[in-house]
């Protein structure tokens, strides 16, 4: 036990001293010629202009969750690309007995050498298993197809929206001499 909080005491320790090393040099090396330019602030290279309170274009977050949303859903390609690429190697009826058993315990997640003779997975099934994960990606591909159209039929991947699919109020006056007042209808132009 006391090796263990040893360890953890010298761990923490150094990592604060990693942290602050670094922060401590640059504080006495970096010169101190505080100037106007210098303190101002600082956004891409580009002057400030105005209130920093003031309202930020909505289109930068949405193309942002976008992005986010359809990379974090390209990263479930790489665990089924590789259960695909060792289902198809194994399908190859002129793959050795014991690169197959490799290849199996590679798949089936187990300790190397530690896999039986009778639980091998043999072409007949790796064709299965390779034909079921060409199915599952079809279809999750193809749900990521109709979530990309709506999100193109919608106008969010448009950097600026066209002006004339916007719907405007504009007012209809009822027939002279009616009486009646006028009503607001709603017109697409």
């Amino acid at each position: 036990m006391n090796d263990l909080v040893g360890h953890l005491l010298l761990f923490s320790l150094l990592g604060v001293v990693f942290l602050m090393l670094p922060l401590i040099a640059g504080w006495f090396i970096r010169p101190a010629a505080p100037s106007a330019e210098k303190l101002a602030a600082y956004e891409c290279g580009e002057p400030t202009i105005g209130s920093s309170y003031i309202q930020f274009d909505l289109r930068f977050y949405v193309v942002a969750l976008l992005f986010i949303l359809f990379d974090v859903e390209v990263a479930f390609f790489f665990p089924w690309a590789t259960i695909y690429g060792g289902a198809t190697a194994l399908m190859d009826p002129r793959v050795s007995a014991p690169a197959r058993a490799q290849l199996s315990e590679r798949m089936l997640n187990v300790a190397p050498g530690s896999l039986s003779p009778e639980n091998v997975i043999t072409p007949a099934a790796a064709e299965i298993l390779a034909w079921t994960g060409l199915a599952d990606i079809l279809i999750f591909f193809s749900i990521l197809l109709v979530a990309f159209a709506y999100v193109w039929k919608r106008g969010d991947l448009d950097w600026v929206r066209s002006v004339s699919s916007a719907r405007r109020v504009r007012p209809v006056r009822s027939s002279p001499g009616s009486g009646a007042p006028p009503r607001l209808a709603e017109t697409v132009v």
